[in-house]
């Protein structure tokens, strides 16, 4: 039967890379407190972050400390009631409210605490824009933390992967999409043509943005590996499905109940698990379907990839 492949849409290669699950261990466990959704984001936006610092060249202390604040970035969410928090359609005026205490709740739970106290930035920052429209301040670019400004693209980014549910990289480039126009300035124009310094940038950082490119076309690169792997797995089973299909027809064409026997004592030595002289052809149908299926995502990963890349440009 078809064995079942599982792509990890995150790979936790560079967090171990800077040994962060030492220097975590206490921030991870205030993590258990959190819904499962809730927690997963945070995991993905750590991990997103660890590796954009790497890309931006960061000092492995400046990696510790971002990725850490990404870790406990929503943890103020323990407060924030369920029926808001996994509301499945948009959120009330008033629920949004709610939701945005979010913010100010996690600081002060890091700051009350003082092994959490070096991280209460992420918490509190990671909703704030370069353009002042964000919260809970309205900070501007010159106010925001290089780290925060990190954590804030990588949240958006999972929100929307998570939200979207996706199982594959075949259309992320819509997400990065998304985010491309929040890094685009404001085009509108100003009273006066006196224009503010807030209207010359957008709401994330471009620089920053292209980094997480890098990082989904790492990410695409893996997943076309593995599904590579598992296309090799159905090739070399559909080899094997072959022969017992050939030692089939020579077994119907066989003339003698001794010869038909031979061949029929091959196909039993060659069937694995659940396969029998009565669905050994459906097996081979499915094989072939699955390995034309997977060799349609490769083309369309491959695609994802150089549509991306001219989002970059």
């Amino acid at each position: 039967m078809l064995r079942k492949q599982d792509i990890e849409f995150y790979s936790s290669t560079t967090l171990k890379s800077y040994n962060l699950d030492k220097s975590m261990r206490y921030q991870l466990n205030m993590l258990g407190n959190l819904d499962i959704m809730t927690r997963k984001h945070c995991e993905n936006v750590a991990n997103l972050t660890c590796r954009m610092c790497e890309y931006l060249h960061a000092k492995e202390l400046f990696t510790i400390h971002a990725t850490t604040c990404a870790y406990l970035h929503d943890i103020g969410k323990i407060f924030i009631p369920l029926e808001i928090l996994q509301k499945p359609g948009p959120l009330t005026d008033e629920e949004y409210e709610i939701m945005k205490t979010h913010t100010t709740i996690g600081y002060n739970m890091c700051m009350n605490d003082l092994k959490l106290r070096p991280y209460a930035g992420g918490p509190l920052y990671h909703h704030e824009c370069l353009d002042g429209s964000g919260y809970p301040h309205g900070l501007t670019k010159k106010d925001i933390p290089y780290y925060a400004q990190i954590i804030h693209i990588a949240d958006v980014f999972d929100a929307i992967v998570s939200k979207r549910h996706y199982k594959s990289h075949i259309n992320i480039s819509d997400t990065l999409r998304i985010l491309l126009k929040d890094a685009m300035p404001s085009r509108q124009s100003i009273a006066l043509d006196v224009l503010s310094r807030d209207s010359k940038v957008g709401k994330i950082s471009m620089s920053i943005l292209k980094v997480l490119f890098k990082v989904v076309i790492d990410d695409t690169l893996y997943e076309i590996s593995c599904v590579m792997e598992y296309e090799n797995y159905l090739k070399e089973q559909l080899k094997r499905l072959d022969k017992i299909a050939q030692y089939g027809e020579k077994a119907e064409r066989a003339k003698k109940e001794s010869q038909k026997e031979y061949y029929q004592s091959g196909m039993i030595a060659m069937f694995e698990k659940g396969e029998n002289f009565d669905n050994y052809k459906q097996v081979i149908a499915d094989y072939k379907e699955a390995l034309e299926a997977k060799q349609n995502i490769i083309k369309s990963l491959y695609h994802e990839i150089e549509i991306i890349k001219k989002l970059k440009k």
